[in-house]
């Protein structure tokens, strides 16, 4: 039956990634609305988006783990019941507070199911090339659908509220939980392996703390006393973390794997893509509400070329990998991804046709940076850590988009409060410093005259951010690319296809 069905396995498995990885931009769209619903803070607003990345990236090592001892089908279905269950309290959440506790719900789901998808997909799939076929229907999905999220998004909104970007979970998830417990082959895991759960903890607690004190120190006026002592803890358990897996007989994340450059050079390229995806999204998707007074739909439509070509960039890059060569990709794909947000930022108030293509670019350089990522780490891990390989392969993918969020947001929030200068004799709340959308809802209590430079000044403000947040992700994503390729110039030469691979 699982050979028979194997197609339909892949199409459940895409499914439950598609609905993960969406989740990652979903809000995007959202954010305006929801946080004039909610009446959420600049801080809640951050922390409603970053909480789902983080948390996913911290749990998927233990995770992984413990989806070997109790075998992958279980993880899997279970993720999905915990991801559904999470995704309708989203949906009806009435304060920040339990959206943020929602989203960290989804997160623990999305990392039960995240490394059994791959694991599945290796389990279900025993012809080569159908298997290659597969898994690049696999990193298509990854790549793809987290820029699909604010178009997806963009378009609930502009039917429904806010909580169906969340509603829209659950009869996908009840599909596919119906048709996982019959196609998926029950496996058993492997008990005698260990499960780390205090090195899954020392590695999230670490994210979050980092994180935060990042966060914080984007305000206009941030807190030592907050940021210093979350900076400290976050690095102290990173630390811990790290020493831990060294001295283990069996650790989440082997680090002598980073000493081999192509794999090194794959994590890195994940991490910048997914980070500068996800970041510029992020700017970007609010901008063009705020700032340029498009609909949540108009706005999803403005970003859509950003998913689609990283839809078709997956399986084409795939197909030319052995002749191009995995770290050539990887270079010139993030040099391309920067030189795209270039063009995007002169041409984004000129030719609609040349912004639609700066972004297709983007897209499609995207999706060949994590393609050609995903390959580099999984082949150069040896065979029998295939599975460690797959970890850090996912890991990355989070953990670069829950950065790119916390810097490029963190870095937005700062650059626009500022820039932001208001009159003394406007009478305006000191919130409207820390965010465009809560200076437009301010504005709403003042006099037109008032009200119309209040928000004069603040979208003016906001351009600043967005132009700054721009150059930033630019210069990343290039210097990146300029350092692997040194790397990739510097790596000894190997023979047959491992040195094409390489190059």
């Amino acid at each position: 039956m699982l050979s028979r069905n194997r197609w339909l396995v892949l199409a459940v498995v895409s499914s439950a990634l598609l609905l993960i990885v969406i989740d990652m931009t979903v809000l995007y769209t959202a954010l305006p609305r929801l946080t004039h619903d909610l009446g959420a803070s600049a801080t809640e607003k951050l922390w409603i988006v970053n909480a789902y990345p983080l948390v996913v990236a911290g749990l998927l090592p233990g995770l992984g783990t413990l989806g070997d001892r109790v075998g992958h089908k279980r993880m899997f279905l279970l993720g999905l019941v915990v991801f559904g269950a999470a995704s309708a309290l989203a949906a009806f959440a009435p304060t920040p507070q339990v959206l943020i506790a929602a989203r960290v719900l989804l997160a623990v789901g999305a990392a039960m199911m995240m490394p059994a998808t791959l694991s599945l997909i290796r389990l279900t799939f025993t012809d080569e090339s159908e298997r290659a076929f597969a898994i690049g229907v696999w990193a298509a999905v990854a790549s793809g659908g987290a820029a699909l999220g604010p178009v997806l998004g963009g378009l609930l909104l502009e039917h429904f509220w806010w909580g169906s970007v969340f509603l829209i979970n659950v009869p996908v998830v009840l599909v596919a939980l119906l048709a996982g417990a019959v196609l998926l082959e029950n496996r058993p895991g492997h008990a005698d392996r260990p499960w780390d759960l205090i090195g899954s903890l020392q590695v999230l607690v670490g994210l979050v703390g980092v994180t935060f004190a990042i966060k914080e120190i984007s305000k206009r006026s941030p807190d030592p006393a907050l940021a210093l002592p979350a900076l400290i803890l976050g690095l102290a358990f990173l630390t811990l973390f790290v020493r831990r897996q060294r001295r283990s007989a069996h650790p989440l994340i082997d680090f002598t794997l980073f000493s081999n450059p192509r794999f090194s050079a794959g994590v890195a390229t994940a991490l910048t893509a997914s980070g500068a995806l996800v970041g510029v999204e992020l700017v970007l998707s609010q901008h063009v509400q705020l700032v340029q007074n498009l609909t949540p739909l108009q706005a999803g439509l403005v970003i859509l070329p950003i998913p689609a070509a990283a839809f078709f960039a997956g399986p084409l890059t795939g197909l030319a990998l052995p002749r191009i060569g995995t770290m050539r990709v990887l270079w010139v794909a993030l040099l391309a991804t920067g030189l795209s947000l270039v063009a995007y930022l002169l041409l984004r108030n000129g030719s609609a046709a040349l912004s639609i293509a700066a972004l297709a670019v983007m897209g499609f350089s995207v999706g060949a940076a994590m393609t050609g990522a995903s390959s580099a780490v999984m082949l150069s891990a040896p065979e029998d850590r295939a599975g460690m390989a797959a970890s850090v392969e996912e890991v990355s993918y989070e953990l670069g988009g829950a950065l790119g969020v916390a810097l490029l947001g963190s870095l937005m929030t700062a650059i626009y409060t500022r820039s932001l200068v208001l009159p003394d004799h406007l009478a305006i709340a000191p919130e409207a410093r820390d965010s465009l959308d809560e200076a437009l809802i301010l504005s709403e209590a003042l006099p037109p005259e008032q009200a119309a430079a209040v928000t004069s000044l603040a979208r003016r403000a906001f351009e600043s951010a967005f132009i700054g947040v721009t150059v930033v992700a630019v210069v990343i994503l290039i210097a990146m690319a300029v350092l692997i390729r040194r790397v990739a110039y510097r790596a000894p030469r190997q023979s047959g296809t491992a040195s094409s691979a390489a190059r």
